[in-house]
């Protein structure tokens, strides 16, 4: 009886051992309370927005009434035609980037020689260049820049590593091809919002450490930045944000440790590997990078740690934040006035970086 208690104290010891110093990875909070970086707009939210949330409603109905089986394929149609009815003028020319499907969205009049790849959101199983029109047609107007919005692979269907993979292969090739073909860029922009914001500051740190030309400035929108879900904003934002809320309410109970081993099992990547977590990576000789985030989201402290992480390693990195506005509020422009506000600031940020 001695033995076996001994024995499951051994492996409890080495389950803890491994959660705590394998797969959790560095304690962040010192990067929780510095000061309020950039400007934070404070002002209540517009009638606009009220009508946003109370569209989110779709969502709740769908997590409600739709077996877990068949979700993911309900969620990415309602993502893909949710701005069906937009009446773009940006011209849309499908392209293989090195064997990426993407395509080039151009706002009347860029210059095609600068190039933007833009890597969209969607909880890395969701999402594509046509549910982001809206925002990648935005993007090439205010970069003045042909946008590259690629359709990386999601999961389940492919592993967590295919789409980080799928993000360097595009932007290798985005270094010599525009869309009237093979010729160098001119300018060089990246941008990504929620899952594509963790893309994007993963291949951040990933052209700096393969000695790749820099892009002139990056972008994004309330990035995922920690797979360990070390953030306190995960849980005690949960009951304010109308969007990740209802899609992760169920995860917010689970406790840390299973979550962690949970996702170590599922995608064969440690949780905190700055390759899937960019917060507990080297943050020193990063180019420019401007991230917006909602102070009411799941996401916020995300953003937070990895602003006040990186500006302690001395790279120039900007945190705007807006009081009250769901996850990735500027999707909703041109209808919602805080996400026309926040896209100027980009395109202020973006002009000064050119």
């Amino acid at each position: 009886m001695i033995d076996i208690l001994f024995a499951l104290l051994a492996v409890a010891a080495v389950i803890w051992a491994v959660t705590v110093f394998y797969l959790q990875g560095p304690d962040l909070s010192p990067f929780d309370k510095s000061p309020r970086l950039g400007d934070s707009a404070s002002a209540p939210p517009s009638k606009e927005h009220l009508a946003v949330v109370a569209s989110l409603a779709g969502v709740n109905g769908i997590i409600g009434s739709t077996p877990r089986r068949q979700r993911i394929a309900v969620l990415r149609r309602y993502m893909d035609t949710l701005f069906d009815s937009d009446q773009l003028t940006a011209q849309l020319t499908p392209v293989d980037a090195a064997g990426v499907p993407a395509e080039w969205v151009q706002a009347s009049g860029v210059d095609s020689s600068r190039r933007l790849l833009y890597i969209h959101g969607g909880a890395f199983c969701m999402g594509s260049p046509r549910s982001h029109r809206r925002l990648t047609a935005k993007f090439s107007e205010l970069a003045n820049a042909a946008v590259l919005a690629i359709d990386y692979r999601l999961m389940p269907e492919h592993p967590r590593l295919a789409g980080i993979e799928d993000c360097r292969t595009a932007y290798r090739w985005m270094l010599d091809n525009g869309p009237d073909g093979a010729s160098a860029a001119s300018a060089l922009f990246v941008a990504g919002d929620s899952a594509g914001g963790n893309l994007t500051l993963s291949l951040l740190a990933w052209i700096r450490d393969q000695g790749l030309r820099a892009p002139n400035a990056a972008v994004a929108l309330s990035p995922a930045t920690d797979g360990t879900l070390g953030s306190p904003s995960l849980k005690s934002n949960q009951p304010t944000d109308p969007m990740l809320g209802p899609l992760f309410k169920a995860l917010t109970r689970i406790p840390r440790p299973l979550l962690l081993w949970g996702t170590w099992l599922q995608t064969r990547v440690r949780p905190c590997d700055p390759v899937v977590s960019p917060v507990f990576g080297d943050l020193a000789g990063l180019p420019p990078l401007l991230v917006q985030a909602s102070e009411m989201e799941m996401l916020r402290d995300d953003s937070r740690r990895y602003v006040n992480k990186a500006l302690a390693a001395s790279s120039p990195v900007t945190l705007q934040t807006w009081e009250h506005m769901v996850h990735v509020w500027q999707m909703f422009h041109p209808e919602l006035p805080e996400g026309r506000q926040a896209l100027a600031e980009i395109g202020k940020f973006l002009q000064a970086k050119s």
